[in-house]
């Protein structure tokens, strides 16, 4: 993104859902990072964005925030999904769009990886929800087993794409 971004001093000059703007309040965000402030009005706009920037720098939140403001909660179905490298990650990842989504009535998010039972996580998609954050490897699992549908997709985020890609998840 080489375009300049007009000055941006809150999170309340975005047009972020404001049970999201509660949630960054509460938490104690008060400026937007420079991926944030770059990414975050083409992804409110539905635009594909490619993001790269240090560690500790607020990717999670550059992305969540504005997919999390698009979200249509009448609709149980998985509308975002992240993928992540590793457990640990979509572990965090899941927490974060849980935290920022905290005052949205309904919101549920499932994170589905190795390790874990595929009971409850087929219990939980059956329920609905619209966020999945998993590992190429289970989520691939379940889109084989038709426990994981995809058809109310509106977002994929590829986080840590270029670690994915050097563990050896290129077929996936």
């Amino acid at each position: 993104m080489t375009e300049p971004t007009p000055a941006i001093t809150t999170f309340r000059d975005f047009n972020i859902a404001e049970p999201l703007l509660t949630a960054l309040d509460e938490i104690g965000y008060e400026t937007p990072s420079p991926i944030q402030a770059q990414a975050i009005p083409p992804l409110l706009a539905g635009l594909d964005v490619l993001g790269h920037a240090p560690t500790g720098t607020g990717k999670t939140a550059a992305f969540a925030l504005p997919l999390l403001s698009r979200l249509d909660m009448q609709d149980k179905n998985v509308q975002i999904m992240t993928l992540t490298p590793t457990r640990e990650l979509a572990i965090q990842v899941a927490e974060a769009y849980q935290r920022y989504a905290k005052n949205i009535q309904g919101f549920h998010v499932l994170p589905i990886y190795g390790g874990q039972e595929y009971s409850g996580q087929i219990r939980q998609l059956k329920r609905g929800v619209q966020v999945v954050v998993g590992t190429p490897g289970r989520v691939m699992d379940h889109m084989r087993k038709g426990t994981l549908k995809l058809n109310g997709l509106r977002a994929l985020v590829l986080d840590e794409a270029d670690e994915m890609l050097r563990m050896g998840f290129i077929e996936e």
